[in-house]
């Protein structure tokens, strides 16, 4: 994409409203704009990496067997009055009346909804176990919107839910989602801690947050200070150590504040490190307690009929956009993980007027173009050092800076944004480099 036709209004200024790093950045490099309080435009440059964490959300509950479905955004609240939670919610449920006076509701998940789909066309065990997943947005009416994405009234999540026909299954079913979850995030380049959690107004009696730390992170979190060492994900695939490989990630402490009592911590004080975290998805067994409620019963293999057990499992994808952010800026601006990028490489012609340099940056363009490689070029007729600012502003992984000196040499800079080191490279060793991976 060249950047003369691609609208990334970047902003030189810090907004003054922006109280957290992920939420000035994501300002300032044109990611979003406010529509209203917590409520937010999702502008090109945004929505691009909103997508792609999106996609490997997808990828992971599709490899771990759930089935995608779309259900709507608003329900309709005999259901929610159905399983007693139309008036238990509280303030945070928008509720609604259409024109013909039937009360209904902007959804902030979709238990209710998802049961309902289940006891409509489930009858036997034999389809079981079944995982339903969509990716859709919500809404939750906050009383103080802030943070930008991280803590807005509208948000697009994934939620998925498990249906079993016994605990035992439902725990093997929890258990798949949960080494899922460990996946999604590893491949997005962010350490995930699964925490034990509060189920909140969802209810049940097992329940973890996967939370990434990050100094501005909103909840206080403890953690046994060796808890990263021997955490491997290769090993993930083998169902047969499903319970054994969870129970691994568990034995280590790891728990929010809501769940962590300093008189019962089995840690030592000196190994327990406290600090701060942002939670970015949050699974829960909750049993029968919504298909007793709406009559969601299936035939065991006895012939006798019982409640469906289930579990829900979250994941915030548009908090993820800034999740990512706060754990990975610099003073610069953001800093990119490649998986989730906008674009992968920027290519920069820090001389607009200089036709072997248009030249050179032409052909990369091209090239990169050919093989679906994500390249942002910055074509503009803007001063270097504008854009040079503006690249690491949006954090792209790769920089390809071409410049009239490194071309009498057939040369030119790659810069990697993480860690600042920079490549003198023949053009056509920058083409085999990226082309071929």
């Amino acid at each position: 994409m060249r950047r003369t036709n691609f609208f990334i209004p970047t902003l030189r200024d810090t907004p003054k409203d922006a109280q957290i790093e992920s939420h000035r950045l994501m300002l300032r490099a044109g990611m979003i704009q406010q529509a209203s309080a917590g409520i937010y435009s999702w502008l090109p440059l945004g929505f691009r990496s909103l997508k792609k964490i999106e996609q490997i959300v997808r990828e992971e509950q599709n490899a771990a067997g759930a089935q995608e479905l779309l259900m709507p955004t608003l329900q309709a609240a005999d259901l929610w009055k159905e399983s007693g939670r139309y008036e238990d919610y509280g303030k945070e449920l928008l509720r609604i009346t259409d024109r013909h006076d039937r009360d209904m509701l902007y959804g902030p998940t979709n238990e209710e909804q998802i049961t309902e789909i289940f006891r409509s066309h489930v009858k036997s065990y034999k389809a079981l176990p079944m995982n339903l997943y969509h990716i859709q947005w919500k809404f939750r009416d906050e009383v103080r919107p802030r943070f930008g994405v991280m803590r807005g009234r509208e948000f697009l999540m994934k939620d998925a839910y498990s249906f079993d026909l016994n605990y035992r299954d439902a725990v093997h079913s929890y258990n798949k989602m949960f080494l899922a979850y460990l996946k999604t995030y590893e491949r997005m380049g962010l350490k995930a801690i699964p925490m034990m959690a509060d189920s909140g107004p969802i209810g049940g009696d097992m329940s973890h947050e996967f939370v990434i730390l990050a100094e501005t992170g909103e909840s206080a979190v403890f953690y046994q200070r060796d808890w990263f060492e021997d955490k491997n994900l290769s090993a993930l695939e083998e169902a047969a150590n499903l319970q054994n490989l969870v129970d691994g990630y568990l034995s280590k402490y790891a728990a929010t504040d809501e769940k962590h009592d300093p008189l019962k911590c089995p840690i030592d004080e000196k190994d327990l490190i406290s600090t701060r975290g942002i939670e970015v998805g949050h699974i829960f067994y909750f049993g029968t307690k919504y298909s007793e409620a709406l009559g969601a019963k299936i035939t065991g293999p006895d012939g006798d009929e019982a409640p469906v057990h289930m579990g829900s499992y979250g994941v915030g994808v548009s908090r993820l956009v800034g999740a990512i952010i706060e754990a990975s800026h610099d003073e610069k601006g953001i800093v990119w993980p490649e998986a989730v990028s906008p674009f992968r490489v920027g290519l920069v012609n820090i001389k607009s007027d200089d036709k072997k340099c248009v030249e050179v940056c032409e052909d990369v363009y091209s090239s990169f173009n050919e093989t679906k490689l994500d390249i942002l070029y910055d074509d503009r007729d803007e001063r270097a050092g504008a854009k040079l600012n503006d690249m690491d502003l949006i954090g792209l992984p790769w920089q390809v800076i071409v410049g009239p000196r490194g071309i009498k040499s057939g040369r030119v800079e790659l810069k990697n944004r993480r860690s600042g080191t920079t490549e003198d490279l023949p053009i056509e060793t920058l083409k085999q480099r990226f082309l071929t991976t």
